[in-house]
């Protein structure tokens, strides 16, 4: 009997760690860069069980395996992973490292690959591993990239220099400030490794990693300005080297881990959520001074200045108006059937694309129908492709790249006439939108302390949802960008800052039937109120499209949210109807009307 593909694959896996002495080995989505979004090359976990989530792991021993996701991929994760070969493991009920005590023997070595994991977790691996008598063995190359025999090879695209007019701060300025920084923290140097932290500190953009414009390079900046960039010299054009300017000494991509060892008894801040365990290491060997900060552009560029908060209302602007575009042209053309979620997801796109400000999109669409709306992050494909069905719901949730704003909005949609129970989850998703986008809060307020307003009225009803409630959003760069969350879990401790971009997006998955969720970014900003003792901030919306009104039950409404609806979509009035004409534009008159409650 012929073996599937991925039997073959996992097959081969096994045979190589025989050959290299170990006993397992340990396959996350990650780069050399601890990317959410990884490129092609990097793609190892989806290549071995054919997962295509944008978060999860494996761990392969030489008669089991398994596979962890989060409760994002409790369904997904059972479509596109055999349970033959893996077992389903969800990471709220057993950690990944938890798995391994449990499982690992007395004697067994467990590989995995030093620049796709970070230093603390690494620790953590060998502690764990101890308990049980076996080791933790950071392997000298990847065994998968061994026999993946058509491993794409790493994008060749060329840099791009990101104007001043949208970046707001030179990038000379940018290193001067890391310099002085790194001068009050007694460091002669620091590692830049996040892809999107390069970019932004260089005033730089690439097109290697899929919706996101960045370039696959390393950075290391000195406490007198100076700094080393390590990218592909095929990448740098004469342009871009110009730019770079003679205190940006360029080496190729791969010297970045000798050039480490030229550290040797410096004083060196390394980020030890962003930087890889084999940094680490090699700065280790040459006794370099390590001291454990957070990368320095991060702050700086969560708090977006004035020309990229100039940019991104105009890029929301721009964007909105080809999302209402789209849902006109849904409201007309889903009824009359014949439409999928691939041709849906491929019509938006279109909308988008008569813009020539467009440079990409900013993620995969999700476009789930009816149950596969239920898949928080669901992403479509010719297998899974649904037909878009009278009375039935549909949520899209997308986003574009343009030079001056990245955007990141989803909508839910009826298609015919909802039942009672839709209607209800939809107005308390609403009504928790509502009750975040209209938060006040103290500075030093974290997103933490913020989410629970946004889940109160599922959790009145024994009801919630699995994902956090706001990400922080990159200027034409990453669409999930940190440090600051809204959510009850990992980040949430960060408070949140003037400047600061989130998204606001509660949602309700019932399994196997509709997904709910509705989705605008806000920009965290001062609040002057009259009498007040210290310094409050609130939101400042920045996505305007029409909510389905369909979908509101307006006797479930204050006053207060009755007020915030119609306001909004005032607002979607002004800013997006200058933008639309003929049919469309009646439509979205229509759709903007004030809604009231029955009597």
């Amino acid at each position: 009997m012929l073996m599937s593909t991925y039997e073959a694959r996992l097959s081969g896996l096994r045979d190589k760690l025989k050959a290299e002495g170990l006993d397992g080995f340990i396959i996350p989505i990650s780069d050399e860069h601890m990317s959410e979004y990884v490129g092609s090359y990097a793609q190892r976990l989806e290549w071995l069980t054919g997962f295509k989530g944008s978060a999860g792991s494996a761990v392969v021993m030489l008669d089991k395996a398994a596979i962890f996701t989060d409760g994002r991929y409790t369904i997904q994760v059972r479509d596109q992973v055999d349970g033959q070969f893996y077992d389903y493991i969800g990471t709220y009920d057993q950690s990944m490292l938890d798995w391994l005590k449990e499982n690992a023997e007395q004697g067994q070595k467990i590989g995995y690959d030093a620049w796709l994991h970070t230093d603390d977790w690494a620790k953590d691996l060998a502690r764990k591993l101890k308990f049980k008598g076996a080791e933790a063995v950071a392997t000298s190359s990847n065994p998968i990239d061994a026999i993946w025999g058509d491993q794409p090879a790493r994008s060749p695209a060329p840099l791009t220099v990101h104007p001043l007019e949208y970046a707001g701060k030179s990038a000379e300025d940018k290193r001067d400030e890391i310099a002085k920084w790194l001068k009050s923290e007694g460091l002669d140097a620091t590692v830049v490794n996040a892809l999107d932290s390069v970019a932004w500190l260089f005033n730089i953009r690439g097109e290697d990693i899929t919706h996101t414009p960045v370039p696959l390079a390393h950075a290391i900046v000195h406490s007198d300005g100076h700094a080393n960039l390590f990218v592909a010299p095929e990448k740098l054009t004469d342009d871009v080297r110009a730019h770079l300017g003679n205190q940006v000494s360029l080496h190729e991509y791969d010297a970045f881990e000798a050039e480490l060892e030229t550290l040797k008894g410096k004083k060196v801040g390394v980020d030890p959520e962003r930087a890889a365990a084999a940094i680490f290491e090699r700065l280790r060997a040459v006794e370099a001074k390590i001291t454990r900060r957070r990368d320095p552009t991060v702050l700086a560029k969560a708090i977006k200045n004035d020309a990229e908060i100039s940019g991104h209302r105009a890029a929301q602007a721009r964007d909105g108006a080809a999302l209402s575009r789209f849902l006109h042209w849904f409201s007309v053309a889903a009824p009359e059937g014949g439409h999928d979620e691939l041709s849906v997801a491929a019509k938006l796109q279109e909308f988008r694309e008569e813009s020539p400000a467009l440079k990409d999109l900013s993620f995969d669409t999700i476009s789930g129908a009816s149950s596969n709306g239920a898949l928080c992050h669901y992403k479509v494909s010719e297998e899974t492709n649904k037909p878009i069905t009278m009375n039935s719901m549909y949520l899209v949730d997308s986003g574009g790249q343009y030079l001056d704003g990245t955007t990141d909005v989803t909508r839910t949609m009826i298609v015919g006439e909802p039942t009672g129970e839709m209607r209800r989850r939809f107005t308390q998703v609403l009504k928790g939108h509502i009750a975040l986008d209209r938060a006040v809060f103290p500075k030093g307020t974290t997103g933490g302390q913020l989410d629970a307003l946004a889940r109160q009225y599922l959790w009145a009803d024994g009801v919630d949802y699995a994902h956090g409630t706001g990400h922080g959003v990159g200027s034409y760069l990453a669409v999930h960008e940190g440090p600051q969350r809204i959510a009850s879990f990992g980040g949430m401790s960060e408070p949140l800052r003037p400047g600061m971009i989130c998204s606001n997006e509660p949602g309700y998955y019932k399994a196997n039937e509709y997904g709910i969720r509705i989705e605008n970014l806000v920009l965290v900003e001062k609040r002057q109120i009259e009498g007040a003792e210290q310094e409050m901030m609130g939101f400042e919306t920045l996505t305007f499209a029409p909510i389905d009104r369909k979908l509101i039950d307006a006797s479930m409404l204050s006053d207060i949210e009755l007020e915030w609806l119609n306001s909004y979509h005032a607002k979607v009035m002004k800013i997006v109807g200058p933008q639309l004409e003929g049919d469309a534009l009646t439509w979205l008159e229509a759709a903007c009307a004030p809604v009231t409650r029955p009597e």
